[in-house]
């Protein structure tokens, strides 16, 4: 797995980067030497709980927010710098718009700020699904399409890096699967995308890398597969102590662990066959036998349950 320090990208080839950033309100520490690095293409999720330093994080990223200590660049640029703004479409927190007027109006007056047509609204609100209500005005919206048209005004103009703020907040799991296409697009189209959530099914499906934070700290910063480390073989047996007993002789102590009355084994799948020839040998009755990977919940747990028994 890689560490905090060997993740470190060329300044070229990050799109935004941050070290020892550091935000504290009175005595209270909201983020703590934040240092991670976005690359330039990639899908980033920025996970942890809420009230975790996400958004701060964040708000300092935009220029929203001063920092306490330690630095910050996006697109090269100053956190705020106007040669970056017009680069970057964001979404932090719950979106803000004109409730008397229409989706497609709000974005109309957002879009003429920034010298930008209708051709522009109409694309973002398809990008979102939202053009059959795009004429209802926004306060007879539902949580969900306000946080979608809160994600049309982050796309307007096309931007080069797209910072979204637990953009699911509110979707039904077919808007969540939409957002994660969305997502998907964007990044095969060679866009930027510093994505924060405490979903972890969300990160584990769309995003390439993973920094995992924790009271206000970055615990690990990798890739998904990385962090997830390896397959493992997942094994269902009777009687489970003789099981475990051949599981341990085979794969070590250490290697093998049991959750939810399945054996899991910490080693090359390729060895089903072995495993499988040495339960029988020991008259073990095997009901299935397959490769098995950690969730990302499962090791987020691991991690913060680790970070909570150092403090």
């Amino acid at each position: 797995m890689n560490t905090l320090t060997d993740t470190v990208a060329p300044p070229e080839a990050a799109a935004v980067r941050t070290r020892l950033l550091t935000k504290s309100y009175g005595g209270h520490v909201a983020v703590d030497a934040v240092s991670l690095t976005v690359r330039r293409g990639e899908v980033y999720g920025f996970l942890g709980p809420n009230g975790a330093g996400k958004t701060t994080t964040l708000r300092m990223v935009l220029g929203l927010v001063r920092p306490t200590s330690g630095t910050a660049s996006v697109l090269g640029l100053d956190p705020g710098a106007p040669a970056a703004i017009g680069r970057i479409g964001s979404l932090v927190e719950s979106p803000g718009f004109y409730p008397y007027l229409s989706g497609r109006d709000n974005l109309r007056v957002l879009a003429r700020y920034r010298g930008l047509g209708d051709e522009e609204v109409r694309h973002a609100l398809a990008q979102v699904d939202l053009s059959a209500r795009a004429d209802d005005r926004f306060k007879s919206y539902s949580l969900g399409m306000k946080q979608r048209l809160g994600v049309a005004a982050a796309l307007l103009g096309d931007p080069e890096l797209l910072i979204l703020d637990e953009p699911t907040n509110g979707l039904d799991p077919a808007g969540v699967n939409d957002m994660r296409r969305l997502v998907a697009d964007l990044a095969a189209a060679g866009h930027t995308v510093l994505l924060s959530s405490h979903l972890l099914s969300e990160v584990q499906e769309v995003c390439d890398r993973v920094g995992v934070i924790s009271r206000g700290r970055l615990i690990t910063e990798a890739t998904v597969s990385e962090l997830r480390g390896g397959q493992r073989l997942l094994v269902r047996a009777d009687p489970m102590e003789t099981a475990l007993a051949v599981g341990m002789r085979i794969a070590g102590d250490d290697a093998v662990s049991v959750i939810d009355g399945a054996m899991r084994l910490s080693i090359d799948p390729g060895r089903a066959a072995e495993v499988t020839r040495a339960l029988v040998a020991a008259e073990v009755d095997v009901h299935e036998i397959r490769p098995s990977e950690r969730s990302l919940e499962e090791v987020f747990f691991e991690m913060t349950a680790t970070e909570e028994d150092q403090r």
